[in-house]
């Protein structure tokens, strides 16, 4: 069972979430179990303060270490092999398919919701915490970032998806863009459904599947291209 906690500044915004979709099927079946921090409940004044401006003047406020510490030590075993401290930041190594499958080996998943400018850096210094980037853009908070982490990583736990053979024939897990899909009809819009998906000759759908993957791959990603012909040699 993976158990995952999130500490944020607004609990509410992932009760619907985690009690829908893929994120219920994994808490039904006791594969995933998801348990939100307030970060706020561990202000240290009357006035639950959790943010202050940054030494050396700028733009915006900086979440307090004290605070955010008091938060990650109160609910986090440090001592636990399985543990995996994250915050999800702009500057942290990019987030990928490969990654998530890593991550989805753990029992323990830890998830630091940034505000305003970020945190003091002593934190991620003392706490053992991983910086990692879903892409190269900028988010008002860490919360939606958080559910789009955990979906790749939940999906990939054993008895979550229906067939156990879905993951491994999506896009990115062999450096390949999905083939494209059909279903009924038949026929819309005067369009037709490829004649060989219809054969019922599975080692011709498979290379067709396999020559449609590799085109959209060499013409819409030529990162992806590179690393699935040097993977290939």
């Amino acid at each position: 069972m993976l158990k995952v906690k999130i500490f944020t500044l607004y609990p509410d915004f992932f009760q619907g979430a985690l009690n829908s979709g893929i994120f219920k099927k994994a808490k039904e079946k006791n594969i995933c179990i998801s348990e939100l921090i307030n970060i706020r409940s561990y202000a240290l004044d009357k006035h639950s303060t959790v943010d202050d401006s940054p030494f050396g003047g700028g733009c915006g406020m900086l979440m307090r270490p004290d605070v955010l510490a008091k938060a990650l030590d109160h609910n986090i075993d440090y001592t636990k092999d399985e543990v995996k401290n994250v915050y999800l930041s702009p500057k942290g190594i990019k987030f990928d398919q490969k990654k998530a499958r890593i991550l989805s080996k753990k029992k323990y998943i830890n998830i630091i919701c940034g505000h305003f400018e970020g945190v003091d850096q002593r934190l991620l210094e003392t706490r053992d915490i991983e910086e990692i980037s879903l892409g190269d853009f900028i988010l008002s908070g860490g919360e939606v970032a958080s559910l789009v982490f955990l979906d790749s990583i939940v999906r990939l736990l054993p008895g979550v998806l229906g067939n156990k053979y879905s993951a491994e024939d999506e896009s990115f897990e062999n450096n390949l863009l999905e083939y494209p899909q059909y279903t009924k009809p038949q026929k819309w819009e005067k369009k037709e459904v490829p004649d060989v998906l219809l054969s019922g000759d599975h080692a011709k759908i498979k290379d067709w599947r396999l020559s449609q993957s590799e085109a959209i791959t060499r013409r819409l990603r030529s990162d992806l291209w590179e690393k699935y012909l040097k993977n290939k040699k």
